[in-house]
């Protein structure tokens, strides 16, 4: 079954852009963009040295607004019109209430590798890993 609803959370990497492009080629329906900006907070800097202040917070806001402007031009270029959500938190706890509260039946998303010992997450990444993992619906990761 087709969905009618898709979710494509960015985050600004390359593999994110690819899954906007498969979505947009893939699925003739509402489409969503999501940027999670995650809470700044000293344990987050290098060793506390940066200032986790207002204007961190102003500068992550302004890189994810760049991030779903970007996207809305290219679902322009591919004659889409998209919707779009930046939201606050922890990236795949947002995805996944994101999920739930707007009846999205499906999420494109792009995986990512890293230093991890579990196969599962050096495969897709921890934030693709948790929500492939947990949600009610059918998470295609891009790779």
């Amino acid at each position: 079954m087709a969905p009618s609803h898709v979710l494509v959370p960015l985050d600004g990497s390359p593999l994110a852009d690819e899954a906007l492009v498969h979505a947009l080629e893939t699925f003739d329906c509402r489409t969503t963009v999501l940027n999670v900006v995650q809470p700044l907070d000293a344990s987050m800097s290098e060793g506390g040295v940066l200032d986790a202040g207002e204007a961190r917070r102003a500068d992550a806001r302004e890189r994810a607004n760049t991030l779903v402007d970007r996207a809305e031009r290219r679902a322009a270029e591919a004659d889409r019109r998209i919707e779009t959500a930046v939201e606050t938190g922890d990236p795949a706890d947002v995805i996944l209430a994101y999920v739930d509260a707007h009846d999205v039946d499906h999420v494109v998303m792009g995986g990512h590798g890293g230093d991890r010992s579990e196969l599962a997450r050096r495969l897709l990444g921890t934030v693709a890993t948790a929500v492939v993992g947990e949600a009610a619906v059918t998470v295609t990761v891009v790779r």
